[in-house]
């Protein structure tokens, strides 16, 4: 609900005062409801307050408790707050009253540094211990909220946001050449697989799911979270195993709607923001207040060049949901005029770094500023969802049984499967066979595997030794995971913190610009937890892929969305198309990233010239999906950042 700052001195220096009003006067950019700071003469914490939920009208933030002797400064929204009640016995007549921060100060007091698992929602926050001349900062699970500090001997420095940490006498503007390297070798759009770096030398963020703790003695950063449950869920029946997600997911939800605004959601036509809405509408109802949805389309004049199976325009199946759930009131978004050219270098000031889905850009920043509009204090969403809530392929499940050889099971499957989405029943089977038993695709390939050209200057690539650590987590010269087995990639993505880093720094700083939070129940720990725990035929039944969410939205989303095995929502199909009025600039600033030598220290020349070559032929809308296409634009991203932070 906030920006939080501070600079602390272990050493028992004073503070200038100067250094913590330059930290406060760089969040100025964003909108507050309340500015407040408090410190001790070696303690500066500041807090640039938005108001979300009822108990953070007015709060106390900086936050000292006398009698405990702790000070916190929090940027959180807890969404356990009843069961926190009962584990440290919080007096039921402050219950609707106590504000998020001190029941994680008070979690603090009697767990110490255990206490971040016993918080469930989107926190980070900094603890200034007294007692024990300790600073304490910590994540949630998959850093919802983002924390940038300075550790220099005994001094440390922290922020939501970055900028403000360089305004400080001691921080230089170097870039971190490793930061660099990480982002330029991955291939997908997650930044680095060292979630503690910052492209700033100076500068590092703790990682999602851990926490840091300071003395003048010791640094110990550590992880305090795990995803997987030790033992599976045995329940008696299919029916059961719905009645237990609906709960889990509902308490998801409801925890989620808590604030003193509007609720809005993103809505799409699929399975998960679909259900997310559902879910959300009807206990809205009982609360008299309407749910609002967003929704980006394409442009009128965009001619669809996709196979069937793909829908750039889901609105015929987004209006089914809002038709059938009721009590939603609709906003379609076709953000005429915006592309991800038009929104480059704002997007990268609010990021402050680098960011790899530019293609999504334009409506990510849209879908803020429209419900900013609307007075949404929440926007709910379900990008969590394809790995839990609504996990299973069928075709690598059919594998499974084959490799088990439970021959019954897979034949009445694939009947199943046939029937649900046309063909023979036995069509599938040379498929499944190739994915059982890897080893004949590589023995015998059906066709040449394409290889996305590397963007990294390999000489760069040498320095740095970024694939030597990327090996280290099981990636290879392709700059993604070496298997493609993916049940190996759900555990490879629950496991590692760094793949939702990126995805959530966009959320913090548009919440932070735009005075609301994006809060997605599907990312709920207790939802993750609950689905990991399931049998893999939960997921895949009676030939259904993401047979669970399916089973579980019965009543809740219409059949058309429900059952709808045949075709695919595709966001961003439209991005070469909606930059075709500026394709002229575009093309200027590339021929000045060409000029500039600095850039191919980073990226390779070769590589960039043939891509640079594509583009400035014209450009051609089914060329979306062109890797060429993709490596110009990022590399576009990466210059201008470089030209405007280091240059």
């Amino acid at each position: 609900m906030s920006a939080i700052t501070g600079i602390i001195h272990l050493n028992k220096q004073p503070i200038r005062i100067e250094n913590g009003t330059r930290l406060m006067e760089s969040l100025k950019r964003y909108p507050a409801d309340d500015i407040q700071t408090w410190n001790n003469n070696t303690v500066f914490l500041g807090c640039h307050m938005q108001w979300i939920t009822p108990e953070s009208i007015g709060e106390s933030l900086p936050f000292y408790d006398y009698e405990r002797k702790l000070a916190i400064v929090s940027d959180a929204i807890i969404d356990n707050r009843e069961e926190l009640f009962g584990l440290l016995k919080i007096d039921p007549i402050l219950e609707k009253s106590i504000p998020d921060s001190q029941l994680i100060l008070r979690g603090y007091e009697k767990w110490g540094e255990e206490s971040p698992k016993y918080l469930v929602g989107d926190f980070a926050y900094v603890i200034w211990d007294e007692r024990a001349h300790s600073i304490f900062a910590a994540r949630d699970f998959s850093g919802g909220r983002t924390l940038y500090y300075r550790h220099n001997h005994q001094n440390f420095s922290f922020c939501t946001t970055i900028e403000p940490l360089l305004t400080q006498p001691d921080v230089t503007r170097q870039l971190n050449e490793k930061w660099l390297a990480e982002y330029l070798a991955i291939t997908t759009v997650i930044d680095t697989i060292d979630s503690s770096m910052t492209p700033y030398q100076d500068i590092k963020q703790i990682p999602p799911a851990h926490f840091i703790s300071i003395t003048r003695d010791s640094v110990k950063i550590k992880r305090y979270c795990n995803l997987y449950a030790s033992k599976p869920l045995k329940l008696n029946s299919n029916e059961e195993y719905v009645e237990a997600f609906q709960e889990v997911f509902s308490k998801a939800v409801k925890s989620r709607l808590r604030t003193i605004h509007k609720v809005g959601a993103q809505l799409s036509g699929g399975l998960d923001s679909g259900a997310v809405v559902s879910f959300a509408a009807k206990q809205l109802q009982l609360l008299g207040k309407e749910l609002q949805t967003f929704s980006y389309i394409p442009t009128t004049d965009f001619i669809d060049y996709t196979p069937k199976y793909l829908m750039p325009n889901e609105r015929p199946f987004i209006e089914s949901t809002v038709n059938y759930v009721g009590n939603v009131k609709a906003h379609y978004l076709d953000f005429e005029g915006k592309s991800p050219y038009t929104e480059l270098d704002d997007f990268l000031e609010t990021m402050e770094m680098p960011y790899k889905f530019f293609e999504n850009s334009f409506w990510i920043k849209g879908m803020f500023e429209n419900a900013q509009k609307e007075n949404v204090g929440v926007l709910l969403n379900g990008g969590r969802g394809n790995l839990g809530v609504s996990w299973g392929s069928a075709i690598e499940y059919y594998a499974i049984l084959l490799k088990k050889m439970k021959w019954f099971r897979l034949i009445k499957e694939l009947n199943y499967y046939s029937q649900n989405i046309g063909g023979a029943r036995l069509r599938r089977l040379p498929i499944i066979v190739r994915e059982a038993f890897p080893m004949i695709d590589r023995l015998f390939p059906l066709t040449t595997q394409y290889k996305s050209p590397k963007i990294i200057n390999q000489e760069f690539a040498n320095r740095t030794r970024v694939f030597d650590k990327l090996r280290k987590f099981g990636m290879d010269e392709t700059g993604w995971y070496s298997t493609d087995n993916i049940f190996k990639q759900r555990k490879n993505h629950f496991e590692d913190v760094f793949h939702w880093n990126a995805t959530n720094t966009v959320s913090t700083k548009f919440s932070l610009r735009y005075s609301l939070w994006k809060r997605d129940p599907t990312n709920d720990i207790r939802v993750i937890r609950f689905c990991l725990s399931l049998p893999e035929d939960q997921y895949v039944q009676n030939g259904m892929d993401r047979a669970l969410i399916r089973r579980a939205t019965q009543s809740y989303l219409p059949d058309k969305i429900r059952l709808n095995q045949h075709i695919r929502g595709v966001q961003g199909a439209d991005w070469v198309h909606r930059m075709k009025p500026n394709w002229g600039l575009y093309i200027k600033d590339i021929q000045q990233l060409k000029k500039d030598n600095l850039i191919f220290e980073f990226i390779d020349a070769k590589v960039l010239n043939v891509a640079i070559s594509k583009a400035e032929n014209g450009p051609r809308v089914e060329n979306a999906t062109d890797p060429d296409y993709r490596i110009l634009m990022r590399s576009l991203i990466v210059y201008k950042f470089i030209n405007k932070m280091f240059t």
